[in-house]
């Protein structure tokens, strides 16, 4: 069958697809003018630093025998049991194509949970590292992370930083990496007009002296996003250059800019809907099989839904 597209359409793909060069031309241009920042002080890149902190549960020998497709970080507190299983017992759980590892710190008061160290015995899934966990904290735990891929887990095709709340359709994942460039790639939930926000109050203040810049680079989303493993050692190459603040999310777009790489978007062609949701969405099957990530759900949601969703979503 002979399908005849109306010239209008045709203009407007011609067109469209034109702009999409332009812009990744214009924006490879920019990345490359970019000069790369002085090194931090000593002291300063120290905190920072993995040379800084050690780990209290390892799993070192988890990628020898195999070079994951796709490894799933997990950062997660650790006396969060509930979301750990939930994760293991869901889109968490062992396969041909995924390892999925949960990353924590010390609990507040400095004391390694006996029942952590159990766990870990049963599940060889955790990796402990002696810093604090807590919120501000996040992103020497994301930056231990990077660190940890790159030192133990190098062979891994891709990698993906996602919250233990996140609902991950990693069907559909697999499928759109299958495709996705194997270097210098990071994609998610893109946020390219982020600003800092200078109130005191505020969660997510930063300070001028911290920041001095008004406007943050492009970056993705914390919540969950996905990158060529071969991002994990040049971002923590980059860290060098960028001094630490509390937004593990914007500080990891500090050290793209680094490197001169810039996030992709992540779109439905038919509809250009962001795959990756941050909002909380009902369950709805069909919907949760085109997106790639849902946000906000709680472990007995995750165990609610998995069973339907795992055997239907191909039906939809």
């Amino acid at each position: 069958m002979r399908i005849i597209y109306p010239w209008s359409l045709v203009k407007f793909l011609a067109v469209s697809a034109v702009l999409v060069l332009s812009a990744q031309i214009v924006s490879r241009v920019a990345l490359g003018k970019r000069s790369t920042p002085s090194p931090l002080p000593v002291e300063e890149y120290r905190v920072i630093s993995p040379e800084t902190y050690r780990y209290i549960i390892n799993q070192p020998a988890v990628c020898e025998d195999r070079s994951p497709f796709l490894l799933f970080m997990v950062p997660v507190a650790p006396l969060e049991v509930a979301a750990r299983e939930a994760v293991r017992k869901t889109w968490g759980a062992p396969s041909q194509d995924t390892l999925t590892l949960f990353y924590v710190g010390v609990p507040e008061g400095g004391q390694v949970a006996s029942t952590l160290e159990e766990e870990s015995m049963k599940h060889a899934d955790i990796i402990q590292v002696n810093f604090q966990d807590s919120y501000q904290n996040l992103t020497i735990k994301t930056m231990m992370m990077m660190n940890w891929l790159a030192t133990h887990c190098p062979n891994a095709s891709y990698a993906m930083k996602v919250d233990a709340d996140i609902f991950v359709n990693v069907f559909y994942l697999i499928r759109r990496l299958r495709g996705a460039p194997r270097q210098g790639f990071i994609t998610g939930s893109v946020i390219r007009d982020g600003t800092p926000r200078r109130d005191s109050n505020s969660k997510w203040h930063v300070s001028e002296e911290l920041y001095p810049e008004d406007s943050f680079p492009w970056y993705v989303s914390g919540a969950g996003y996905v990158f060529s493993a071969d991002l994990a050692a040049r971002i923590s190459w980059a860290s060098r250059f960028v001094r630490m603040i509390p937004l593990e999310d914007v500080y990891v777009g500090l050290c793209l800019r680094v490197l001169g790489v810039r996030p992709a978007y992540s779109l439905s062609l038919l509809t250009f809907r962001n795959l990756f949701e941050l909002r909380k969405l009902d369950y709805d099957r069909c919907t949760f099989a085109k997106l790639v990530i849902v946000n906000q759900f709680k472990p007995s949601e995750l165990l609610r839904v998995w069973p339907d969703f795992s055997k239907g979503h191909t039906s939809c």
